[in-house]
């Protein structure tokens, strides 16, 4: 894998694993039945919450991308390197964002098939986005975010 300061060399587009395993657990439930997960109205009071959780993160952390003037985009460059907002607790919020999301999504279809695929979510994830952000920022950024990584966890 190369170090490219200009931008991330990102393989995949982050929601897509989430919408995938969404969709097929869907369907898998359809077909299968096998994981029913909760029901009525605390399991949707839950997933309400999760998702909304999730959308507070997301929505924070692009105020901070905002606030910083770079991009949100996991295809383009970043001009600064964001450290303080959700960035004090994760080196990345918008995915941890997701996973909350996720969980609450299944949570209101009352399967737990979407979350037979968490592994493979996480592990696209990290090697086909995270670790190509990982390299343009150390790339770019050098000592600072080695710095940043080192106070900072991945995920939480």
């Amino acid at each position: 894998m190369a170090l490219h300061a200009d931008k991330p060399a990102t393989r995949i587009l982050p929601p897509a694993p989430y919408a995938a395993a969404l969709l097929g657990g869907w369907w898998l439930d359809r077909q299968v039945h096998a994981l029913p997960l909760g029901g009525g109205a605390a399991t949707h009071a839950l997933g309400w919450l999760l998702i909304g959780i999730g959308l507070a993160l997301f929505i924070w952390t692009l105020w901070t991308f905002h606030r910083h003037h770079t991009t949100v985009n996991p295809y383009r460059g970043a001009s600064e390197l964001c450290m303080d907002g959700p960035f004090r607790f994760s080196r990345n919020p918008i995915y941890v964002g997701d996973w909350f999301i996720f969980a609450g999504v299944a949570l209101l279809l009352e399967t737990g098939w979407p979350l037979v695929f968490a592994p493979l979510i996480w592990a696209m994830l990290r090697y086909g986005v995270i670790r190509h952000e990982e390299a343009h920022l150390q790339a770019k950024f050098g000592d600072e975010y080695s710095a940043y990584k080192a106070r900072v966890r991945r995920w939480l």
